[in-house]
């Protein structure tokens, strides 16, 4: 577990976070839409985290993800320190499936949803692509995709609710910034940032290095 850093704000309110193994209701739930047959993890690798947060509206909220069992505590580390600072999230909740044939160079959705495991190809503005996403493994998070886009090389964001955030430099809530908390964190459990790509940053997205 990495060293403690200097928190940026404190709050009286105790973090509510655990780590178990995949409920047999939540295996069923997955098979055949988040996970399928041929996935490159086994649903036996994987662990459901509970993470309480606070929501856009500054109230106390709580939300499940499924993590690779190899990272749940390092996560469980960060979402800890997240809450403490009180970094707004607009929603944490498990993914949907990915469906390719559905996918649509334009949306314009609100849905801001900080997740994690989802077996699915790596997928940018332009479309998905041929390799697994690190989604896949357990081993990446998106956090408030709306706040946090992929934006291309040429400003390109695919959804249209995100245009707002297009101007990195605006201090707006659940905004990711270079060297803030949420960078800082992420980078103390050896996991990097999609804002620091070339060729087109993926704001939401941290990884495991």
């Amino acid at each position: 577990m990495p060293a403690e850093l200097v928190e940026e704000q404190e709050t009286p309110n105790r973090f509510d976070g655990r780590v178990a193994r995949l409920p047999a209701s939540l295996r069923q739930e997955m098979r055949g839409t988040t996970w399928k047959p041929g996935c490159p993890v086994p649903l036996d690798d994987l662990r459901l985290l509970h993470v309480g947060y606070w929501g856009f509206d500054g109230e106390l909220k709580r939300g499940p993800m499924v993590i690779h069992e190899d990272v749940a505590e390092d996560v469980l580390w960060v979402f800890g320190r997240l809450f403490r600072a009180r970094f707004p999230i607009k929603r944490v909740a498990l993914t949907r499936e990915f469906v390719p044939e559905e996918f649509e160079p334009r949306i314009s959705s609100a849905r801001s949803v900080t997740a994690a495991f989802n077996c699915r190809p790596v997928i940018t503005p332009l479309g998905p692509q041929d390799d697994f996403s690190q989604h896949s493994y357990g081993w990446a998070i998106d956090i408030n995709p709306v706040q946090n886009p992929y934006v291309t090389s040429d400003g390109f964001v695919r959804n249209l609710k995100s245009r707002r955030y297009l101007d990195r430099s605006k201090r707006l809530p659940g905004v990711i910034h270079p060297g803030d908390l949420v960078v800082r964190s992420f980078a103390a459990i050896g996991w990097s940032w999609g804002g620091d790509w070339q060729g087109g940053q993926d704001y939401m997205h941290f990884e495991r290095s």
